[in-house]
């Protein structure tokens, strides 16, 4: 099959969505498709290059074509994007185009219009959550050519589903983020004797909290003490310095390590020894990092209501709150029981995860199917 991925961001950009459309044209590269990405993420960004300096680009089979331009905070928007679109679907000739869309994707959404237009099978998969945004939305779908046209639409979790559904108001399918659960499996015990070392890695921007998590900490220190709790947190982004600087503040310098980024492949290493792993993210729409923590054994403590809700349960192998009080009073729960976060800690070890590659490809191609329908057309 001819594949052609289409996403605003893509590494050496990092972040949920980089991450997994990569990851995915990678591993449908690797099961024998023709993969192609188009995506306005440079190589470099105005100031040098982006997140990562030395980034994981992909599986060197995936054909990737940039076509964004340098704009200020790399913003994703290119006019000539769209006849440069129109020409490589032209050659290219896809079986299907897969829109990945985030609350505001200007390239996607060009990606969506040209293979629309040009009638050609279309998929779209929503990574985000659309809170806030759905009557807007669906008052737009409602008076724009969308409201009928023929897309096979989907979300990565069943929360950001619901959020799509009420904006086109027909179905709308999952197509979960995926992971390769093998090379985030627990190999050996981690008895839960103080202190209790918690884990949260996650890029240090507004929409994943790390404020946030920093307030919930110096909450959960008040309610066990100092010496009792240490956190890793993993990331970079451009909260850091205010990260940083609350940390600080709040006098947690003996608790928090702030890592900065560290590269994908010693994330396990790290995750060895821990027992818990925290995501305070409130529109988290799926969770990757949380899926590889809670493949390694950690215990998951997130919101509810979220995407994580996917593959962790309240009370059987993480703990899930509704609030950044009733986040600190869970750590400071784990803390204080032992035996709760032994219980939790041997059922997310012994039961693993459904989200491999192999659950992700067969969504991806039932999706691919029912785009394919849409236009008539059979395998």
């Amino acid at each position: 099959m001819r594949i052609i991925h289409v996403s605003d961001c893509y590494p050496p950009r990092m972040g949920g969505i980089e991450t997994q459309v990569r990851d995915l044209a990678a591993s449908q590269v690797s099961a024998g498709h023709e993969v192609h990405v188009l995506t306005a993420t440079p190589t470099q960004g105005p100031s040098g290059p982006m997140d990562d300096p030395a980034p994981e680009l992909g599986h060197p089979a995936v054909q990737v074509h940039r076509m964004g331009i340098r704009l200020p905070f790399e913003l994703p928007v290119n006019p000539a994007a769209p006849a440069a679109m129109g020409a490589l679907f032209d050659e290219v000739r896809p079986d299907v185009v897969h829109v990945h869309a985030g609350v505001l994707s200007p390239f996607a959404f060009d990606g969506a219009r040209v293979a629309l237009a040009r009638g050609l099978p279309l998929a779209i998969t929503w990574h985000c959550m659309l809170d806030g945004i759905v009557p807007a939305l669906r008052s737009g779908v409602q008076h724009s050519r969308w409201s009928d046209a023929p897309v096979a639409l989907s979300a990565v979790s069943g929360a950001a589903a619901q959020r799509v559904r009420e904006v086109f108001g027909r179905q709308v399918d999952l197509v979960p983020n995926g992971a390769d659960l093998a090379r985030w499996a627990p190999d050996a015990d981690v008895a839960p004797t103080p202190p209790v070392r918690a884990v949260a890695t996650m890029r240090l921007a507004p929409r994943k909290r790390g404020p946030a998590l920093v307030a919930v900490l110096e909450d959960a220190v008040a309610q066990v003490g100092h010496g009792a709790l240490e956190v890793d947190l993993v990331g970079d982004g451009p909260m850091r310095g205010t990260i940083e600087r609350a940390v600080r503040r709040r006098g947690l310098a003996d608790v928090v390590r702030l890592h900065g980024r560290v590269e994908r492949d010693r994330l396990p290493e790290l995750y060895r020894g821990a027992h818990v792993f925290l995501a305070p993210a409130a529109l988290e729409a799926f969770g990757i990092a949380a899926l590889e923590a809670r493949a390694a054994g950690l215990v998951v403590v997130a919101r509810r209501g979220t995407g994580i809700e996917e593959f962790v349960s309240d009370g059987v192998d993480g703990l899930l709150v509704d609030d950044d009080a009733g986040m600190a009073r869970a750590l400071a729960r784990l803390v204080h029981e032992p035996e709760l976060l032994a219980a939790l800690q041997s059922r997310a070890r012994a039961v693993r995860p459904v989200f491999g590659w192999s659950h992700t490809h067969e969504a991806a191609a039932a999706l691919y199917a029912r785009a394919r329908e849409l236009r008539g057309l059979t395998d």
